[in-house]
């Protein structure tokens, strides 16, 4: 049975879990005008919070980290796709996670926010969930309840290492700011 998260709580990953997969999914709200393009990124980060170099920056022009361990989702350009589920979906294979890396932060933005007006406020039904990829079964999901009316980007929740151990933290953190402002953050 998955676990249901809060904000800010943390949950150690299951020893022996090597393959999984990050959904995230959302439902812009109807007659809001411009369709919304929110697209889904990580950012895998060392000890100083930093990306060790541009390829650990996974996002929709760059779907392969350069140890082979993430793969980055398509880009759902209207959130269609999905019919119900993920919206996009992120693959982590944990064992092969360079040594350097010690976190891995899933941040979704909506594509030109600010020229079309938008924000998290306009949508609904935004989460972030664990899957077991070796039985495509839900370990863990967090559902943002938050209105986020002004923020038109949120970190959904991260992955980090403690020791030899991998936990998951729902974050729910929303900005005000665009994609730019997260290759900023983290490089």
């Amino acid at each position: 049975m998955a676990i249901s998260l809060t904000k800010g709580e943390r949950v150690s990953l299951s020893k022996g879990l090597s393959k999984i997969k990050i959904g995230l999914g959302w439902d812009p709200n109807e007659g809001t005008g411009a369709e919304f393009d929110l697209d889904a990124s990580a950012f895998m980060v060392g000890d100083n919070g930093k990306i060790p170099q541009d390829g650990y920056f996974i996002f929709y022009n760059n779907k392969f980290s350069p140890d082979g361990a993430v793969e980055g989702a398509d880009d759902d350009r209207t959130g269609g796709a999905s019919d119900g589920g993920d919206d996009e979906e992120i693959a982590v294979e944990l064992p092969k996670v360079n040594q350097d890396i010690q976190e891995i932060i899933f941040v979704v933005t909506i594509h030109e926010a600010n020229t079309r007006n938008q924000n998290f406020g306009q949508v609904r039904n935004s989460y972030i969930r664990v899957v077991d990829q070796s039985n495509n079964e839900e370990i863990m999901k967090y559902e943002l309840d938050e209105d986020y009316s002004i923020e038109s980007s949120v970190e959904f929740g991260r992955l980090y290492r403690r020791g030899n151990e991998w936990k998951f933290e729902a974050m729910g953190k929303g900005y005000k700011e665009e994609l730019d402002y997260f290759l900023n953050k983290y490089n």
